[in-house]
């Protein structure tokens, strides 16, 4: 990766940070029980990687990622002998999606979704897209920190980052149809 696109990430990124989206993550979902479904599942305990194929769902609290293969990669970090988990998963499109404490829902879809939840870091690649309150941010790579909030994207060398942001009063007018529809 060269210089250009290094930089040429830093200043997209702090464009989306003007976005002035909620996006604290709940942070009681990585207290919650973990259920994986897919149609077949191997190990190989030697190594802490186990394999989930075909067909995948996690759900974690309000967390689900769906896709057709995720790999768990589990090891102990050597420094305070906790137990660390990375998430691998693939699909066309593999999916990424969390109710965040403000009641919002961030979806995270992409190629490759790599979630180190004990690092609170999602990273996302090839065709990555991320949508929230309506707004939405495509490019190569997008790194989404759930800790301090912070999102970076990166475009391809042929490719922008693109943003499209939905104005507060069209949110407005279109969360006031949806409480009104559900009242009904």
């Amino acid at each position: 990766m060269t210089i250009k696109k290094i930089s040429k990430g830093f200043l997209l990124s702090s464009l989306l940070l003007s976005l002035a989206l909620p996006v604290c993550a709940a942070k009681k979902d990585l207290t919650q029980e973990i259920t994986i479904k897919s149609k077949r599942q191997s190990a190989d305990l030697k190594n802490k990687i186990a394999s989930y194929l075909d067909d995948v769902s996690i759900n974690q609290g309000s967390i689900s990622i769906s896709a057709d293969i995720v790999q768990v990669y589990s090891k102990v970090d050597d420094k305070t002998q906790q137990k660390q988990d990375t998430y691998l998963a693939k699909g066309e499109p593999a999916v990424f999606k969390q109710q965040l404490e403000d009641g919002s829902l961030i979806s995270l879809q992409a190629n490759e979704i790599t979630y180190q939840p004990d690092q609170n870091i999602i990273t996302i690649s090839g065709n990555a897209q991320v949508q929230q309150a309506g707004s939405k941010v495509t490019g190569e790579i997008i790194t989404y920190n759930t800790l301090n909030e912070k999102l970076e994207a990166i475009s391809s060398d042929n490719d922008s980052v693109t943003t499209v942001l939905q104005p507060a009063q069209i949110k407005a007018q279109q969360d006031k149809k949806s409480n009104d529809s559900n009242k009904q």
